[in-house]
């Protein structure tokens, strides 16, 4: 009876690590693991393997190989779990050497490896650009007769469609298909997007509507895949089509589908029929995360819409949405392209009191759209009043420079960058050494390119 009540307290106190170390408080978690050896609860094999999950999963692998020394000295020997878990870490970091190292570690032991190491080693070798030797993986499964998961193959498929081998992975699907293999609904959605990934819009509808037949219904994944696709391939009816069958099964539970069939209705000129669908997303209660929400304040923005694009920020704050820094850096962008600088300025301001003074983006959109109208001096006073600038900021003022042929200046700002320990663009400083030449300075433009190199293996 009291080897039942300790096992279930072990188990219980297991329950609270697996909990502590979802919310990734391992801390807290490590705290349990003391208090229960004082009590008497010694932790098992699980206790050990939650945590190696963990600290694999939010700090390390080699944190989490560290949890096998701890195990040693418990006494308590790793399992195949054990192993899964860190080789799931080294794949997560793509740490191929160390896959294969515990992998031979796990044999040293006379652990043998189950359907999830082989599974992970080949998602591991798909990940790094190794579809051969994943491939070479699987046969290793069939031929020691392991009994495979359905993930085996739906990590065969992505890894297949991810190194640009779709056509092999259709032609093994059909193969296995011929031979009793039963698809799942996310082995169709993987396909779908290889093939739309690929640039294979039609097959993918065409492998949607056999997703069908077979049986299955597709989900929100399914449609805003083939849909997204229709649109890239300029297929607009084709994927209006498709967005409505998905709303009409009742898939557009959130903005996002919504704000991707807008996105490309204004970008066609549609601007009526895309109003109406961003009316809607408002009118109708969806839930908006702050993603979906920039972006529908960047498509106003892009519309000149800009009354729109501050009602719709107003009330999303007043439901309680906070705008991030991208939504200040949209709105500036959207101001600099009316020419209202000044309320840009403002905005900037607006956007230093409430806390994101050091936001990058923003000034980088500021000073793009000064440059872009010509207002080079109020460029250059913004950019020297900046506390922080980074190689985008640079790239913008050198650019802008040469644009209104000012290549000295341009020169001396690159070469600063370079010494700043920053990287710049080659075509930068195409653009500063070809201006030179072209303004009959060639000398200058020679010791502009010897400087830069000096920089460059000083700082690089």
């Amino acid at each position: 009876m009291r080897r039942i009540k300790d096992k279930l307290s072990t188990r219980l106190m297991n329950v609270c690590v697996a909990s502590l170390c979802k919310a990734k408080q391992l801390e807290k978690a490590e705290v349990v693991i003391v208090d229960g050896i004082k009590i008497g609860l010694q932790p098992d094999v699980v206790t050990y393997n939650t945590l190696i999950a963990a600290y694999c999963r939010f700090v390390g692998i080699d944190a989490g190989y560290s949890i096998l020394h701890r195990m040693k000295d418990a006494g308590i020997n790793p399992d195949v779990i054990t192993y899964n878990s860190l080789i799931a870490g080294a794949t997560r970091y793509c740490l191929l050497s160390q896959c294969l190292d515990l992998f031979d570690e796990m044999l040293e032991r006379s652990i043998l490896p189950d359907i999830w190491s082989y599974n992970t080693l080949m998602n591991c070798f798909f990940k790094l650009g190794k579809p051969d030797e994943a491939y070479r993986v699987f046969q290793d499964i069939l031929l020691k007769d392991i009994s495979v998961h359905s993930a085996t193959f739906n990590i065969l498929f992505n890894g297949l469609c991810m190194n640009g081998y779709t056509e092999n992975a259709l032609m093994l699907f059909r193969s296995l298909k011929r031979h009793g293999f039963i698809p799942q609904l996310v082995t169709y959605n993987i396909l779908i997007h290889g093939l739309c990934k690929s640039g294979r819009g039609k097959a993918a509808s065409e492998f949607l509507n056999e997703l069908v037949e077979s049986g299955h219904i597709p989900n929100a994944i399914t449609y805003t895949t083939v849909m997204k696709c229709c649109f890239k391939d300029r297929q607009f009816e084709e994927g209006l089509k498709i967005f409505a069958e998905m709303r009409n099964k009742g898939y557009t539970y959130d903005a996002f589908a919504y704000c991707t069939v807008a996105s490309m209705l204004l970008k066609t000129e549609r601007i009526t029929e895309a109003n109406e669908y961003l009316g809607y997303i408002i009118t109708s209660g969806f839930s908006l995360d702050t993603v979906s929400f920039n972006t529908i304040v960047n498509l106003y923005c892009k519309e000149g819409q800009l009354d729109n694009a501050y009602k719709l920020l107003y009330e999303a704050e007043k439901g309680g949405l906070e705008s991030d820094k991208y939504t200040h850096a949209i709105l500036i962008d959207g101001l600099c392209r009316t020419g209202n600088f000044q309320e840009a300025q403002q905005q900037l301001n607006r956007m230093s009191m409430t806390g994101f003074d050091s936001n990058l983006v923003a000034w980088n959109s500021f000073i793009n759209g000064l440059c872009k109208a010509g207002h080079l001096d109020y460029a250059m006073q913004m950019f020297e009043s900046m506390d922080a600038k980074d190689s985008v900021t640079y790239s913008t003022i050198v650019r802008g420079l040469c644009k209104v042929g000012r290549f000295r200046a341009a020169s001396k700002l690159l070469l600063s960058c370079i010494r700043g320990g920053m990287r710049i663009l080659k075509s930068d400083k195409r653009i500063v050494i070809d201006g030179l030449r072209s303004c009959g300075l060639s000398h200058e433009a020679r010791k502009v390119q010897s400087k830069i190199q000096l920089a460059k293996l000083l700082h690089y």
